[in-house]
C-alpha cells in the first residue's frame, strides 16, 4: 500500500472518530425502577434518575439527572414543601400521583409526564419521543404544543406579549443596543406562563446555567427549554387563574419588602450631574418651579477616577455637606456602586478585598482581572457569605453621610471585551462552581449584598436599591431597570411591554429610563415619556452622557407644564400606589398588570397594536400610545370604562378611537372601582393633608380596595404600626363599607370625602354613615388641580361629580344610600 494511500485511511480514521464524538439526543428511557419517600417520588430509568417533589397541592417540582442527584441549593426559591394530601395509584404503564388540584401521569415505557386537572383536562404533557433528553451536556426538556397555546412572561424579554413562534435566551447581557428582536438582556428569570382552552400553568426552571427557551420557533411540534449545563430542575404551577399562579410563583421565590415611600415618587437621574453645584442648582430648580420629586442620583462621575466608594475631590469637596443641603429640601440621594474593584496598591477597598480573600478566581487560585470604568479590576465573588458582608460594610462611610439609595449597575458581569472567562471558580456558598452556572445570580447576589448591608447600617430604615441585572428571586432585594434603552418612540413602548413581562414574573418595583438612555428626545417624545413613566412602578427619568439636558423645564413651557401635572396626578394617587405596593408584598401581584392577568381568555388584548396596555394598580388602564398619534385606536376589554378625565362611560369588548393630543394619555378606569388619592404634595414627606379622597365609580360590578399605610420609612410595621381596612363596593346593595381598621398606627386623614363618579345626584340624596345622613354636592372633575396652567381637559362641566365627606373612624363603617 503506497504512503498516499495510507495516509488517506489514517484521514478517514481521524474524521471517523471526530464524527462519533459529536453527541446524539439521549432521553431518559423506560423505567426501570421506582420508590417513594413521603411526598419525593423517585423514578430510575435507563439513561437517567427523576424525581419528583410535591410543593404544595397546586406545585409539583420535577428533577432530572443522567446519575445520583447532587446536593443541591437554589438561590431563587425560599419555600420549603407544604404537607398536603397525596394520593397515589399504580397501574402497568403509569403511575398517578394525585393532590387535591393537580394529578401527574407518570407514563413508564419510556418514563414522560402528562399533568392533568382534577376533571381530566390535559393541561401540559412532555414530548413522547423526547421527554427530558441530553445533547452532551446541555439538557432540555420538551413539551408538546397545545391547539393555539399562548405563552406570556419570561421576564426582562423583548418581543410581543404571546411569545409563541418565538425563542430567547437566558443569558445576563450587557447589550446597550437591543431591540425589539434581541434574544437577550440583562436579568434571566426562567418563569412563563402557558394558556391553552381556558387552562392555565406556570413553569419556572430553576437552573441558573445559559438556558434557552423556545416556544414552538421553528417548528409546530413542542415548546422546549434547554440548560447548558446542571441537572433539569423545575417547578410546574397549576391554578384556574393566572393571578393564583403569579402568587405561587412568589410564594416559591419570594415578595418584594415593602420600598420607602420616596423611592415611589419621581427620581431624576443624568450621567451626571456634577460638579455639587450642578447637583443642587438643578435640585433647587424642580422646587422653584414646583414639579414634584423624591430624589436624586449621581453617577459614575462622583467617584475620584470611578474607583468605587470614593468621592472625587474636586467635583465633591463636601460629599456631607451636599447631602445635607439636599435634605434640607427633602430630597433623598442615591449613588452608582459598580462592582469592579480597581487594582491599585495604595487603594484601601482593593487592598482589603486581597486581605480578605473575597475576590472571584481563576482555578488557579489567581484573582480574575477585568477591565471596566477605573481600569483593571478584580470582582468580589457574591455566591460568598464572608463577601457579601465584606461589601455590605463598605457602605458605612456612605450611610454616615446621609446617602440612602443604592444603584448597582454593570452586574452582568460587564466588562470590556463582552467576554469573562467562563472557567472562572465561585464560592457557590461553599461548593464551588464556575462562571457557567453564577453569571446570571452575579447581579442578584451582588444586589442582596447591597440591601443586606445598608439594612443593618440604616438602623430600622429601608434603603433603596436598584440593580441592572439579576436571576428569579431578585425581587426579595431591589428594584430593577431596563438598561440602556433608546430615545425613539418604538423604545418607549417596548419598556412598557419589558416592565409588565417583570410584572408576570415576579417583580413589581421596575422601571425604565424615561425619555431614553441614548439619544436625544423631541418635546413631545420627552413629554409622552414622561406620561407614561407616572403609571410606571419605578419613575426615574435619565439620559446618557454628552445628551442634552433633560429636566422638565429644557423643552418649553408648555411641556414642563404637562409634565408637571402628570408628575403631580401620580403624588395625587400615592394612597392608591402605595397600597398597590403593599400588595406586591402580600401576594405578588405587580403594580403594573398586563392585561393578560385579567382578561387571558381575550385574544384582543395580544394583538400587537394593543399588547401594551396595562392596569396600573388594579383600576386604572394606561393606553400608552406615540407622541405623533393625536387620534389612538385602543381596546376596552370586557365590562364598562370610565375615561379619567371626562368621566364619559364606554362599554367593554371593544376597540375605540380616542383623542391623544400630546397632553392627553388615554387613561380609563374599570367601572365599579375604589380609587383613594390625596392632595397634591411636591415630596412624600409633605403633609397631604388631614383628607383622604375616595373615588367611588359606578359599575354593575363592585370592587374592593385594601387600603394600607405605614411610616412610610421604617420597618415599625412589622411591630403591627400600620394602619389597614378594607373598602368594599357592593352596587347592587348601595353600600360601601370600611371595614374596623387593623394594626396599631393612627391614619394621617381625620376626614374621609367620597367622590362618586358615574352617580346622579338624586341617587344619592339618601346618603348616610351608619345610618347618619351626610350632605351631597356636585363639582366638576378636577384630576389635575387648578393651580397648573392646563388645570382640566375637556368640556369637563358636562359631566358632574357627586362629593360628601364624613369625619374618618377606626371603626367599621356602613355608607349606605
Amino acid at each position: 500500500m503506497n504512503k498516499l494511500i495510507k495516509l488517506s485511511l489514517l484521514q478517514f480514521a481521524f474524521i471517523g472518530s471526530l464524527m462519533a464524538q459529536v453527541p446524539l439526543n439521549s432521553s431518559l428511557g423506560n423505567l426501570k425502577k421506582a420508590d417513594s419517600k413521603g411526598q419525593e417520588f423517585s423514578f430510575y430509568t435507563d439513561n437517567g434518575i427523576t424525581k419528583v417533589t410535591i410543593y404544595s397541592p397546586t406545585i409539583f417540582r420535577i428533577r432530572v439527572e443522567k446519575k445520583a442527584f447532587t446536593k443541591m441549593f437554589s438561590y431563587a426559591v425560599v419555600a420549603n414543601p407544604e404537607i398536603c394530601n397525596v394520593k397515589t395509584s399504580d397501574s402497568k404503564d403509569y403511575q398517578m400521583i394525585e393532590t387535591d388540584s393537580l394529578t401527574l401521569k407518570v407514563h413508564k415505557n419510556p418514563l414522560r409526564f402528562s399533568f392533568y386537572t382534577k376533571d381530566g383536562q390535559l393541561i401540559n404533557t412532555d414530548d413522547p419521543s423526547f421527554g427530558t433528553s441530553w445533547l452532551g451536556d446541555q439538557v432540555a426538556t420538551y413539551k408538546s404544543l397545545q391547539p393555539d397555546e399562548r405563552f406570556i412572561g419570561l421576564g426582562e424579554h423583548t418581543g410581543n406579549l404571546d411569545r409563541r413562534g418565538e425563542s430567547y435566551i437566558n443569558y445576563n447581557t450587557d447589550n446597550p443596543g437591543y431591540n425589539n428582536g434581541s434574544k437577550s438582556l440583562y436579568a434571566s428569570i426562567p418563569f412563563y406562563i402557558g394558556l391553552h382552552h381556558n387552562l392555565n400553568y406556570g413553569l419556572f426552571l430553576d437552573n441558573s446555567s445559559r438556558t434557552t427557551f423556545s416556544f414552538g420557533a421553528g417548528n409546530n411540534r413542542f415548546t422546549s427549554f434547554t440548560a447548558e449545563c446542571g441537572e433539569m430542575n423545575y417547578y410546574f404551577i397549576y391554578h384556574k387563574n393566572i393571578r393564583k399562579i403569579i402568587e405561587s410563583y412568589t410564594w416559591l421565590t419570594g415578595r418584594m419588602p415593602m420600598p420607602p415611600m420616596w423611592s415611589l415618587g419621581y427620581q431624576q437621574c443624568r450621567y451626571s450631574y456634577f460638579p455639587d453645584a450642578d447637583l443642587l442648582s438643578t435640585a433647587q430648580k424642580f422646587r422653584e418651579r414646583n414639579i414634584p420629586v423624591d430624589m436624586f442620583y449621581l453617577d459614575i462621575h462622583y467617584m475620584d477616577k470611578y474607583k468605587l466608594f470614593t468621592w472625587d475631590n474636586e467635583r465633591f469637596p463636601d460629599p456631607a455637606g451636599t447631602i445635607n443641603k439636599l435634605k434640607q429640601m427633602s430630597y433623598h440621594l442615591a449613588v452608582i456602586i459598580d462592582p469592579g474593584v480597581k487594582v491599585e496598591d495604595n487603594y484601601d477597598v482593593y487592598k482589603d478585598g486581597l486581605k480578605s480573600d473575597i475576590f472571584v478566581k481563576y482555578p488557579d487560585g489567581t484573582p480574575y482581572q477585568g477591565q471596566v470604568w477605573p481600569g483593571w479590576c478584580h470582582f468580589p465573588d457574591f455566591t460568598m457569605p464572608k463577601a457579601r458582608t465584606w461589601w455590605g460594610g463598605w457602605f458605612k462611610k456612605y450611610v454616615d453621610q446621609g446617602i440612602t439609595g443604592f444603584w448597582n449597575d454593570m452586574n452582568e458581569i460587564a466588562a470590556w471585551g463582552q467576554d469573562v472567562p467562563k472557567l472562572l471558580e465561585f464560592n457557590w456558598e461553599g461548593q464551588k462552581t464556575s462562571y457557567l452556572e453564577a453569571k446570571n445570580v452575579f447581579g442578584m447576589q451582588m444586589a442582596r449584598s447591597t440591601f443586606e448591608g445598608t439594612k443593618k447600617l440604616l438602623d430600622g430604615k429601608r434603603p433603596f436599591v436598584l440593580t441592572r441585572s439579576g436571576y428569579s428571586g431578585l425581587q426579595r432585594y431591589t428594584s430593577i431597570w431596563t438598561g440602556d434603552n433608546q430615545s425613539n418612540e418604538d423604545h418607549m413602548l417596548l419598556g412598557v411591554r419589558l416592565i409588565n413581562s417583570m410584572g408576570l414574573s415576579g417583580i413589581s418595583f421596575a422601571g425604565m429610563d424615561i425619555g431614553g438612555f441614548s439619544g436625544n428626545p423631541t418635546p413631545g417624545l420627552y413629554t409622552r415619556w414622561m406620561e407614561i413613566g407616572a403609571f410606571c412602578p419605578m419613575f426615574r427619568g435619565h439620559t446618557a452622557v454628552y445628551t442634552n439636558r433633560t429636566e422638565p423645564w429644557a423643552f418649553g413651557e408648555i411641556d414642563e407644564d404637562i409634565v408637571r401635572r402628570y408628575i403631580g396626578f401620580r403624588y395625587q394617587l400615592m394612597p392608591y400606589i402605595y397600597s398597590g405596593f403593599y400588595e406586591s408584598t402580600q401576594n405578588g401581584m405587580p403594580v403594573a398588570r398586563s392585561l393578560a392577568i385579567d382578561y387571558a381568555t381575550d385574544p384582543n388584548i395580544y394583538d400587537s397594536k394593543y399588547q401594551q396596555q396595562y392596569l396600573f394598580g388594579q383600576s386604572i388602564m394606561v393606553a400608552p400610545c406615540k407622541s405623533t398619534e393625536e387620534i389612538s385606536k385602543i381596546y376596552l376589554p370586557e365590562g364598562q370604562w370610565f375615561d379619567l378625565f371626562t368621566d364619559r362611560v364606554y362599554e367593554g369588548h371593544q376597540s375605540v378611537f380616542t383623542e391623544s393630543p400630546i397632553e392627553k394619555l388615554p387613561l380609563f378606569v374599570r367601572a365599579g372601582s375604589i380609587v383613594p388619592m390625596q392632595k397634591l404634595v411636591e415630596t412624600t414627606t409633605q403633609n397631604a393633608g388631614d383628607t383622604l379622597f375616595v373615588h367611588i365609580y359606578a359599575g354593575q360590578h363592585g370592587s374592593r380596595f385594601t387600603y394600607y399605610e405605614d411610616d412610610g420609612e421604617t420597618y415599625k410595621f412589622t411591630d403591627g404600626n400600620f394602619y389597614k381596612r378594607n373598602m368594599t363596593f357592593t352596587p347592587e346593595n348601595k353600600t360601601i363599607e370600611f371595614s374596623a381598621k387593623e394594626g396599631g398606627l393612627a391614619s394621617k386623614f381625620k376626614t374621609i370625602s367620597l367622590v362618586f363618579h358615574g352617580f346622579e345626584a338624586a341617587q344619592l340624596q339618601n346618603l348616610a354613615v351608619d345610618g347618619k345622613p351626610i350632605k351631597t354636592y356636585e363639582d366638576n372633575i378636577r384630576f389635575f388641580v387648578s393651580n397648573f396652567k392646563f388645570a382640566d381637559y375637556g368640556p369637563n362641566d358636562t359631566k358632574k361629580i357627586v362629593k360628601a365627606s364624613f369625619q374618618n373612624s377606626n371603626d367599621k363603617l356602613n355608607i349606605r344610600w
